[in-house]
């Protein structure tokens, strides 16, 4: 993700699992301000982690781009800062 920043997840919808097409990634919880710590995950080689604060499974799907999950509403777009 060089350059890129590392791309964050919220599960707001509180859904049982999360799809997305990277390893290595931010959980978020939930929208803030009712977020967790934000907490960075490295599944390494394997396809699949939950997260330690929310319970989120994450699964790791190739078919997706790093700025892409399932269910869409999954991807935390944070504001830039003038």
């Amino acid at each position: 993700m060089h350059g890129e920043g590392t791309p964050k997840f919220t599960n707001d919808a509180g859904v049982s699992e999360i799809r997305i097409g990277v390893r290595e990634f931010e959980c978020v919880g939930a929208t803030p301000p009712y977020d967790h710590p934000h907490v960075y995950l490295d599944m390494g080689r394997e396809t699949e982690m939950i997260c330690p604060y929310c319970s989120t499974l994450y699964k790791f799907d190739a078919s997706l781009k790093a700025d892409e999950a399932v269910p869409a509403s999954a991807v935390y777009h944070t504001t830039a800062h003038a």
